[in-house]
């Protein structure tokens, strides 16, 4: 099953967000046991590395994205994702560019904490919570 997984579930983790960290965990020991095909954008990436360097220093935020590289498929960025997002009826552009590279890749879900931002996204998101209940068994 390939799923994109949102960059607020990889923050949940890396930041121990509290109430949020464990489901959020669990569905990245999932991708890294290949239990589900794991997938994140490179706009993820940047986005979790300029969060990593307001408080690490470069040695640790490369080491946490070697971790991050084996846990995850990353997905590159296309001119076509950035196009199609671009016309697609997003008020986040962010989540469009989501949206967008889990329709290339055929996921079935974006796993998310942010359900409202892609109500009208073609692939469906869902909670970790609600992923973890209804498909990993």
């Amino acid at each position: 099953m390939n799923v994109l997984i949102d960059t607020n579930i990889v923050l949940d983790v890396l930041l121990s967000r509290a109430g949020l960290k464990e489901c959020s965990a669990n569905i990245l020991k999932y991708c890294e046991s290949k239990v589900i095909n794991g997938y994140i954008s490179a706009m993820t990436v940047a986005n979790i590395t300029n969060i990593l360097r307001k408080d690490l220093n470069r040695e640790k935020v490369l080491v946490i994205l070697s971790k991050i590289f084996c846990i995850f498929n990353v997905e590159d960025l296309r001119s076509e994702d950035l196009l199609n997002a671009a016309s697609l009826d997003f008020s986040d552009y962010e989540a469009a560019v989501q949206a967008s590279t889990a329709e290339r890749i055929k996921a079935e879900y974006i796993v998310t904490r942010n359900l409202k931002d892609y109500k009208n996204s073609t692939v469906p998101p869902i909670t970790p919570e609600e992923f973890l209940e209804s498909f990993v068994k």
